[in-house]
């Protein structure tokens, strides 16, 4: 069908009278005609394709952003207790509660999982973890070796600059100290604030997914959901100077001792509030 409308086409193009042109310039006005036809179907492809794969892209960006939003709020939540230990999660209520469909709602609960801060179990759904005190204690032994490898890099990889900041960022704790709600606000953000930013500053990527995006989260989560109280902020503080003075000289070796025996001193402190000091001999540091 198409052949014969061009075939037509080309024939109108050729005056009734015109003179000397025989079937064969015919055949030449189709081929070309054929050609062009070819090339503006390919054309119509190629923008047909790029058009889809513009819109696929820009689809898949929003879901993936909307899925970012909801993981930090559901963590948010998650760790300061709004959605508290060991309760199921419910996707219809969660879906509700966000104003989002079941994709992106079910990305974020999969990065939930992929953080420990949810578990799904067989014939049982998501639910939120339930910490024990042993677990808080692996934790705190899991950051002692961490935090000190992180500690002996940051020393060797830290920019002046970076350093320079960590110090800026113990100015106003010491500035502090004498305000009452100076420990509150010290162990809430204060501490970890620190250590995130030595961590970050050892250059690690593992080693800052393992503990930025995961223990953290779980230390933070346990303080807030049983009200933990530090009580040893203001040797925390002099610790964490000692830290960065370390790490200032270039001392790694200096800087990961500091930081493991910072470490240690939390763990243990933990131990005799949690009254687990008289557990197995494996959990008395």
């Amino acid at each position: 069908m198409i052949v014969d409308i061009i075939v037509d086409m080309a024939r109108a193009e050729v005056p009734p009278q015109a003179p000397g042109i025989g079937e064969w310039m015919i055949v030449d006005i189709i081929v070309d005609m054929a050609r062009v036809a070819a090339m503006f179907r390919a054309i119509c492809r190629i923008v047909s394709t790029t058009c889809v794969s513009d819109s696929i892209g820009a689809v898949t960006g929003e879901v993936a952003t909307i899925a970012d939003r909801v993981f930090e709020q559901m963590r948010r939540a998650i760790v300061e207790g709004e959605i508290p230990a060991g309760s199921k999660i419910s996707e219809p209520a969660m879906a509700e509660r966000f104003r989002i469909s079941r994709g992106p709602l079910r990305e974020a609960m999969r990065r939930l999982e992929s953080t420990n801060l949810v578990e799904r179990r067989p014939n049982v759904g998501a639910r939120v973890i339930t910490l024990s005190n042993a677990q808080l204690i692996e934790i705190y032994q899991i950051r002692e070796a961490l935090e000190g490898m992180a500690a002996r890099l940051a020393a060797q990889r830290m920019t002046d600059d970076a350093i320079a900041e960590l110090r800026v960022l113990l100015e106003p704790h010491h500035r502090d100290l004498a305000d009452e709600q100076w420990q509150t606000s010290f162990q809430q953000e204060g501490d970890l604030e620190l250590h995130d930013r030595i961590v970050d500053g050892a250059g690690n990527r593992r080693l800052i997914g393992m503990l930025c995006d995961d223990l953290y989260h779980l230390a933070r989560m346990y303080r807030c959901q049983f009200g933990i109280k530090s009580g040893r902020a203001r040797d925390a503080l002099k610790e964490h100077a000692m830290v960065v003075d370390a790490i200032a000289e270039r001392d790694g070796e200096l800087a990961e001792w500091l930081m493991r025996r910072h470490i240690r001193a939390s763990r243990r402190h933990v131990e005799r509030q949690l009254g687990a000091i008289a557990g197995p001999p494996e959990l008395r540091g």
